[in-house]
């Protein structure tokens, strides 16, 4: 989570891990290094071989046969221990038989225990190699599967720490935001992924950004226990034919292209500023009709506003530290209290919560869970999604009713309102995220580039989605 002052929790993962090696094509064990070379990887011995298949086909080969390779020397591994179990059962089987009756261990009944164990071990060997396999196959066909329906378009490189959060305008030129840890916000060309402008005037962590309904203002919440709002004005560059990102040399794990935004207009001085929270401003966002915004603090306050006069208007305090905020459907006390109480502080584990159509609520846990709410009955979930890591700020389409789930292990899963599965955003060394993904929003109006994403690797990335055949598959 962000820390006030600035402070990011992202730097203490900035060290990059060693590169992932490639694995060789060859039949031979290539768990030994007896015969190798000193020095050579086993990716080098395919240097020098005439190979008719894409680099980037190549490539994933070599990924996929590395994960059967691991696959099969963790079979292997536990092969041997279970051996070692079998002659200590021996052992003790014959140190038994010579001291009950000097029997021959081999025969009898200590011949029969010697055998059940050995079909236990062939049984448990059978099970674990069925389901290393059925993985692996798995693997090949979403890989297969992905490429049509989720296609990776553009990557917004430009920031100096992790990114919070995102978000797309909704009125024309159509731009997206990005809030980070190296205390600025960044405004990107969706098309030609170019950083058209730049907001300084934070002095800790921007934790959030969000767009104006209507108008051309942005809405940060920062570490340094304060809002803004700020006007902004962009000249969006012409598009440009851009090299297929899917296609990009290897990278080490964490590492972007790009020491940081070219030179760009900067806006420094900020057009409102909201001052009345004691803690960390985890998040901020409009109110219907863009008059009201509300905000949400480490303070255990959420703050509501009015625009016009940045006058604090109420606060509503509780037990928990807030961590989120989103406008409900219609504005009123009612509602916000209905948000506040019942999703943040009840919910102490929740880390963002999103309003649908239909009066529901989507809200993700820390305790790696998504639940579906009806807001008319809070009692209990009407769906819950179970997940292997922490979720963090999710978005939904409003248009198709997809929920985009970022996560700690580097993630994004979609699901439909039901909690069907959908697909699962591609993930290697070459595309998608290499570090934790803090959040995803939905651009509903540009059909370029359906789903954004962020994360502590530094940069954006822009998803194509069919939708269409998405939801046939399902």
């Amino acid at each position: 989570m962000p820390v006030e002052g600035g402070a990011s929790s992202a730097s203490a993962s900035r060290h990059p891990k060693q590169k992932r090696k490639a694995h060789s094509l060859s039949i031979r064990r290539t768990n030994s290094t007896e015969d190798r070379p000193l020095g050579m990887h086993r990716g080098d011995m395919l240097d020098g071989q005439d190979s008719k298949l894409p680099l980037a086909l190549r490539n994933n080969l070599l990924d996929l046969f590395g994960q059967i390779e691991r696959e099969f020397e963790n079979l292997y591994i536990e092969n041997l221990e279970l051996r070692r179990e079998i002659e200590n059962l021996n052992e003790r089987l014959t140190g038994d038989g010579q001291t009950v009756d000097g029997a021959d261990p081999t025969k009898g009944a200590l011949k029969a225990k010697a055998s059940h164990s050995t079909s236990q071990l062939s049984q448990k060997l059978k099970t674990t190699y069925k389901a290393s396999t059925s993985k692996i196959v798995s693997s090949f066909k979403a890989t297969a599967g992905s490429r049509a329906l989720l296609q990776l378009q553009k990557e917004y490189v430009g920031h100096r720490d992790g990114i919070w959060d995102l978000s797309v305008t909704k009125t024309q030129p159509v731009v997206l935001g990005t809030a980070s840890a190296d205390h600025s916000a960044l405004l990107w060309s969706i098309e030609t992924g170019k950083c058209v402008l730049r907001y300084a005037g934070h002095a800790g962590s921007v934790n959030s950004i969000k767009f104006h309904p209507t108008e051309q203002m942005a809405l940060t919440a920062s570490g340094d226990q304060t809002a803004h709002i700020w006007r902004y004005m962009v000249q969006l560059p012409a598009p440009q034919p851009q090299p297929d990102v899917t296609d990009s040399s290897d990278r080490e794990e964490g590492e972007v292209d790009g020491e940081g935004p070219c030179e760009v207009p900067t806006i420094r001085v900020a057009t409102a500023t909201l001052k009345s929270h004691q803690g960390v401003v985890i998040a901020a966002d409009w109110l219907v009709g863009g008059k009201q915004v509300v905000t949400a603090s480490w303070d255990r306050a959420a703050n509501l506003y009015e625009v016009e006069t940045s006058e604090l208007v109420h606060s509503l305090t509780g037990e928990e530290s807030v961590t989120l905020c989103s406008p409900p459907i219609t504005v009123t006390i009612q509602t916000l209290i209905i948000l506040f109480f019942c999703v943040c502080f009840f919910l102490s584990t929740v880390t963002s919560a999103v309003f649908t159509a239909g009066d529901n609520v989507v809200s993700g846990s820390d305790d790696r869970t998504v639940k579906v709410w009806d807001l008319k009955n809070m009692r209990s979930p009407i769906a819950t999604i179970r997940t292997d890591s922490a979720v963090n700020r999710i978005s939904v389409s409003a248009n198709n009713r997809i929920i985009a789930l970022p996560h700690d292990n580097r993630q994004v899963r979609l699901f439909d309102m039901s909690g069907v599965r959908l697909a699962r955003l591609p993930r290697s060394n070459r595309m998608g995220h290499r570090r934790m993904v803090c959040c995803t929003a939905w651009n509903e109006e540009n059909q370029s580039c359906n789903l954004f994403t962020c994360g502590f690797d530094r940069q954006a990335i822009g998803w194509n989605i069919n939708i269409p055949a998405l939801l046939q598959e399902k």
